[in-house]
């Protein structure tokens, strides 16, 4: 049986800390390195022109590599499906300690019809949201076509992600600058395979997806308010497009409008909720819980794991409940259908493995914006 490996620690505070240097790229091919002269200017691509495709491109179920800072993990899946005409989204639930999320749109920058990316998460009470702008499309022939999107407003000198797709793959780069604080280095690389893109194709037919369009409140003809912008201690200005705020409780609707962030939660179109209340009987009532959504059921009809490999490959969201909680909320959801397992990791090891107690896979199915709530009191299946 494959394993899941757990990314706590790392993985959900993606682009919200800075990383080390040298970090390895496992992507192959000729990937573009940390700028020697990076620069705050930034001049958004005309998509009238050229990397309209992207959209198309990006839509998907990825399953492949990641590596985070100095740490590998040998499976990772990114689901990105379509929410309007115009706009694909994509989230990683982390569990206890957050999530992280980037979407792309059709937008006006500067002048120009281009495309951007929101990227950010909720990390402990600390809520961050960054805008990107689509900057470089290369054609590298053998090697696929390349996008880059770098900050909306100090542009790669602060950061910048890349991406590159080749057939069915894609490779998935970001660089970070602790938001100006030195130059940017790699903090992230993902390497996957497009699988299962019936799902995406569902949503890009309820949408009509894609096209060259504008959501409303995605138009940033004039920018940003400044006013709202995060400004580092000591600073007289923003250096990035980002936005911040932070409280005691890790709740992302009161965060979003107080970060000043101008496109939050409760702006998406389609995207639901899925509460999952969990009973943790006595045998389990200290380990740590997965909490996995995916395609395919994960357990046979009696709670044992299925051994055909495929089924983890149909894993969606996967987060690792960490401190005894027996509650999560999966937040911006795609409408469709999955199944739900809980599993109590007896042995620690980050997935589901011999010996792990485990719930018997249920079909949920998300309607468009549904907020829904699960009761889980069946996890009593040792494997």
């Amino acid at each position: 049986m494959k394993k899941r490996y757990s990314l706590l620690g790392t993985l959900a505070v993606l682009f919200l800390i800075g990383c080390e240097d040298n970090v390895r790229d496992i992507t192959g091919g000729n990937n573009s390195q940390v700028p020697t002269n990076p620069t705050a200017e930034v001049n958004p691509v005309d998509i009238t022109n050229d990397g309209f495709d992207f959209m198309e491109k990006m839509q998907g179920h990825w399953v492949g590599t990641n590596k985070v800072i100095a740490d590998e993990y040998d499976w990772f899946g990114w689901d990105y499906r379509a929410i309007s005409p115009s706009h694909i989204h994509g989230i990683h639930e982390g569990g206890t300690l957050g999530n992280l999320f980037t979407s792309f749109f059709v937008t006006n920058y500067k002048g120009q019809r281009t495309i951007m990316a929101r990227n950010g998460g909720l990390l402990n009470g600390i809520y961050r949201t960054s805008y990107f702008v689509m900057d470089k499309v290369e054609n590298r022939n053998s090697e696929g076509k390349y996008y880059r999107l770098v900050d909306a407003v100090g542009g790669d000198a602060i950061m910048y992600m890349e991406l590159r797709f080749k057939n069915d793959s894609l490779y998935f780069n970001s660089y970070t600058s602790n938001l100006g604080n030195r130059l940017p280095t790699r903090h992230m690389t993902f390497k996957g395979k497009k699988m299962h893109f019936e799902l995406a194709q569902e949503a890009a037919n309820a949408t009509n997806y894609p096209q060259n369009t504008i959501d409303t409140g995605l138009d940033f003809k004039d920018g940003f308010n400044t006013e709202y912008l995060y400004v580092d201690q000591g600073e007289d200005a923003p250096k990035s497009a980002t936005f911040l705020a932070s409280q005691t409780s890790n709740d992302v609707y009161e965060l979003a409008p107080q970060s000043g962030d101008p496109y939050i939660i409760s702006d998406h179109p389609r995207l639901g909720t899925l509460t999952v209340n969990i009973n943790r009987n006595n045998t389990i009532s200290n380990d740590n819980l997965l909490v996995y959504l995916s395609k395919d059921p994960l357990t046979d009809s009696d709670g044992y794991f299925t051994q055909t490999s495929e089924a983890y490959d149909t894993l969606l969201h996967f987060p690792s409940l960490e401190n005894n909680e027996d509650t999560f909320l999966f937040t911006y959801l795609h409408p469709g259908t999955y199944y739900l397992t809980v599993i109590a990791d007896k042995n620690n090891d980050g997935g589901p493995s011999e010996g792990d107690i485990v719930s018997i896979s249920k079909e949920i199915i998300i309607t468009p914006l549904e907020n829904k709530t699960e009761n889980v009191t069946n996890i009593d299946v040792q494997n």
